[in-house]
């Protein structure tokens, strides 16, 4: 359900409107090569989010790996320990940067059916990761002041 015209510009004229990707995204993000066993990243996803973002030697941004591939490797009767990343990566994702507007991030996740996205750099080094729950701890932090 698409929000009001009306609706749309109250919330990007309040505080919460006016924050940036770069205000309320994870910094600490673990990521993994194209090399890395899928065992091992399902267990980067059990001790942080349910995805991980690929990255090359230079940190750029290969592709990333969802709880969702995974479970598609078992399904096919995979074992995890022998399917790497670049057997599942999903590659070029959606991905921000840490200037994009909190309202266009909440249109690229609802619209794109998205629960967090990979942020990069200019040249497209992963610096961090944005979440639907970042989103909503930044407009509840905005609306108490």
């Amino acid at each position: 359900m698409n929000p009001t015209a009306e609706g749309r510009t109250a919330l990007r004229e309040s505080k919460f409107g006016h924050l940036t990707v770069g205000s309320i995204m994870e910094m600490q993000v673990q990521s993994a090569t194209k090399g890395t066993k899928a065992e091992m990243l399902a267990s980067y996803m059990m001790d942080g989010f349910g995805s991980v973002p690929i990255v090359d030697n230079n940190n750029k941004l290969l592709g990333i790996v969802s709880e969702f591939d995974l479970l598609g490797s078992l399904r096919k009767g995979k074992k995890l320990e022998d399917v790497t990343a670049e057997d599942i990566l999903t590659a070029n994702p959606i991905s921000v940067t840490k200037d994009t507007d909190v309202m266009t991030l909440v249109d690229v996740l609802q619209n794109n059916h998205l629960i967090r996205v990979p942020v990069l750099d200019n040249v497209g080094c992963l610096i961090g990761i944005v979440a639907r729950r970042d989103l909503l701890r930044g407009y509840l932090q905005t609306s108490k002041s």
